[in-house]
């Protein structure tokens, strides 16, 4: 049997567990996914490869902490955090899906990001996935923050703020502001992301509803719940809506292809993934 895991704190409701398991079960994997919360993430890493474990998940507050432990990959270097190591080369592989998580989940949609002017709202670790994912195809990524020396970090990070940066076949260009630039930046938009925790469990929104209209698609990051107040608006304004659970789920998808070699039982780990949530 091989064994997965989540590195996290904490990790006792995480819904990656029935979700991958789920997933195992329609692939026929003999497989378990546990979760661990230990003291040091990069000495669990190195303990885990002792043990022979076959890949593990990653999340807050560790994902910064185990690159210490692992190659990462160009796209996890690009966003600075790592939510997937990969035990079949030494030493680990560090990713991260979330970055796969984003493109993948507006691919579902039929969303093309192509050529796109795309904005962020939120500089935190989704708000650098998102924004390093939308870089790949986007002609212009905008990241909007409250505190805006964390959104100039992040573009400064991923490249030089109103340049072109590298991010993949094609080139983006990245700025930097405050919330207050969201009433020049969304009317012009094609995609919009939600990356912060504004609308988690109560009726907010972090784009007002006047600015939203049909030419957008939007991502709300937020799972819970299912249908925020920001996509219930933009769902009237005509735009195409993404909730954040098909992030959560494609994230994961992911990594268990990344694991185990094979496509993913996307259904079922999505229908087991809503039964959860």
């Amino acid at each position: 049997m091989d064994v997965y895991g989540l590195l996290g704190s904490p990790v006792e409701h995480s819904l990656s567990p029935p979700m991958h398991e789920a997933g195992y079960e329609a692939a026929g994997i003999d497989a378990r996914y546990v979760t661990f919360e230990p003291d040091d993430a990069a000495e669990a890493v190195r303990g885990a490869a002792a043990l022979g474990v076959a890949g593990l998940n990653v999340t807050v507050p560790f994902k910064r902490d185990v690159m210490a432990a692992v190659e990462p990959t160009e796209r996890a270097a690009r966003v600075g955090a790592v939510n997937t190591v990969d035990f079949t080369t030494s030493p680990p592989t560090g990713d991260n899906t979330d970055v796969a998580g984003v493109l993948r989940a507006f691919d579902h949609h039929g969303v093309s990001l192509d050529g796109t002017t795309a904005v962020v709202v939120g500089a935190g670790g989704a708000g650098r996935a998102a924004t390093a994912a939308l870089a790949e195809h986007a002609d212009s990524v905008r990241v909007a923050n409250r505190t805006v020396s964390r959104a100039h970090d992040l573009v400064a990070d991923l490249g030089e703020e109103e340049t072109r940066v590298d991010g993949g076949d094609d080139t983006a260009t990245l700025s930097a502001g405050g919330l207050d630039r969201l009433e020049e930046w969304v009317p012009a938009a094609d995609v919009l992301v939600n990356a912060t925790t504004v609308g988690m469990e109560s009726d907010e929104t972090p784009v007002p509803a006047e600015l939203l209209h049909d030419g957008l698609a939007v991502l709300d990051a937020v799972y819970t719940p299912l249908e925020t107040r920001l996509l219930r608006e933009a769902d009237a304004a005509g735009a195409t809506t993404v909730d954040g659970a098909w992030m959560l789920l494609y994230q994961g998808v992911e990594a268990f292809e990344r694991w185990t070699g094979r496509d993913a039982p996307v259904a079922a780990m999505n229908e087991t993934l809503r039964e959860e949530l």
